[in-house]
């Protein structure tokens, strides 16, 4: 487990190298008003750049530099902290990426390796080059400085909402839901939103441990890893309510409501949250006070004339 006096400590480190991202309330139709927290805005285009930071700014980072597998955001977030921190990157990525989250990562510098159809493949490959450079591994969501860095979301929304009962959040690894369900600790609601075409945190709850999922699905980019993480399950367990699930017509169609109605730009893979409320896979009770955290928009401008 990890603290909130720990996720505090680690807000302390890394607020120079980071956005604290703005909330804003959406109407959608009949549904009551919800908070949005918009971390697409957050340096490097989404909340993996708080986890990023935290690597480079809490471990000793050694000459040979960092390495990082990616579906694509938590590699443009890695390459970005290495060029502000000025240490070489090495980024490995499957070939489900996103052509534009590719793109992105050569643009800051680091050094792109594109291997296997999924990011467990890419996984594989960044741990034999972490074995035979010597480069320091930052792990998308199964590592300790990672999770603390995500927590902080959690810690600066709180700060930012006064009336809070739920928070949705997209899984892939569960870095994200992780950081967030240890700083509120059961005090607020954490819900978890997935593809039902890769429904990580879903198979672990009922296995009762991590499990291998599918990886398919217009997100498949962002949350399709071949299974959550062993350090956030224990956190889930205790601190993640209920996660729910969504089919791709239904992220897609969350993802047009939120740039045609607030011209909020956000790739699939952050639309969950919303498409779980359009959808009715999340129903609030009357009188909660929802947030979803709009979690990235690294794609291409084509994406979003796709949304138009």
């Amino acid at each position: 487990m990890i603290t909130r006096k720990e996720i505090l400590a680690t807000y302390d480190t890394i607020r120079p190298w980071i956005r604290r991202t703005p909330v804003v309330q959406l109407e959608l139709g009949e549904l009551p008003s919800v908070t949005l927290k918009l971390e697409q805005l957050q340096c490097a285009g989404s909340f993996k750049a708080r986890g990023a930071f935290a690597n480079l700014l809490l471990r000793e980072v050694p000459a040979a530099g960092v390495v990082a597998a990616s579906g694509g955001n938590h590699g443009v977030a890695v390459a970005y902290a290495a060029n502000r921190r000025g240490v070489p990157a090495r980024i490995f990525v499957p070939t489900v990426s996103a052509p534009a989250k590719m793109e992105r990562i050569r643009q800051l510098g680091a050094e792109l390796v594109v291997t296997g159809d999924r990011y467990a493949d890419a996984l594989a490959a960044a741990q034999d080059w972490v074995a035979s450079s010597g480069a320091m591994s930052v792990h998308a969501f199964d590592q300790r400085e990672t999770l603390l860095g995500q927590g902080t979301l959690g810690l600066e929304l709180a700060r930012q909402t006064e009336q809070l009962d739920t928070v949705l959040v997209a899984v892939g690894g569960g870095g994200l839901i992780g950081g967030v369900a240890a700083w509120f600790g059961g005090a607020t609601r954490v819900i978890g939103v997935e593809p039902d075409g890769a429904p990580t945190l879903t198979l672990a709850r009922a296995a009762g441990q991590p499990a291998d999922a599918p990886a398919e699905g217009v997100a498949a980019d962002a949350l399709a890893p071949r299974r959550v993480g062993e350090l956030m399950f224990p956190i889930a367990q205790a601190y993640v309510e209920d996660v729910v699930l969504v089919d791709d017509d239904a992220i897609l169609a969350a993802q047009r409501v939120l740039w045609q109605t607030a011209r909020i730009a956000a790739e699939p893979a952050a639309s969950v949250g919303i498409a779980a409320l359009l959808t009715g896979a999340y129903k609030p009770a009357p009188g909660e006070h929802v947030t979803v955290v709009i979690s990235g928009a690294n794609m291409s401008p084509g994406q979003l004339g796709e949304a138009s």
